[in-house]
């Protein structure tokens, strides 16, 4: 069990996005972004978009870093990830 997140490299709102995931759980993956101040807002079915200032407080907390490609990989392994054409139908938050 892991929580990953990739590097910033998504810009929108005058800043740099990465992404958070589990590798395992969903609720996992909760209760970390809730443990380090990411807001609910932030989790997009299957993942949370987060700023890249706050990753230095995520790898401190233990979440692992790995490239993208890993990550959606890591993702798609677990049977969380949420397909794009899914999401549609899917979107909550």
């Amino acid at each position: 069990m892991a929580i990953l997140v990739d590097d910033a490299m998504w810009p929108a709102h005058g800043r740099l996005w990465a992404h958070l995931v589990s590798d395992s759980s969903v609720d996992e993956l909760h209760a970390f972004a809730a443990s380090h101040d990411i807001p609910p807002r932030a989790f997009d079915l299957d993942h949370y978009d987060v700023p890249e200032e706050a990753l230095p407080r995520l790898l401190a907390g233990g979440a692992e870093h790995v490239g993208s490609k890993e990550l959606t990989r890591r993702l798609i392994a677990s049977g969380l990830r949420i397909p794009a054409r899914d999401r549609a139908d899917r979107h909550v938050r």
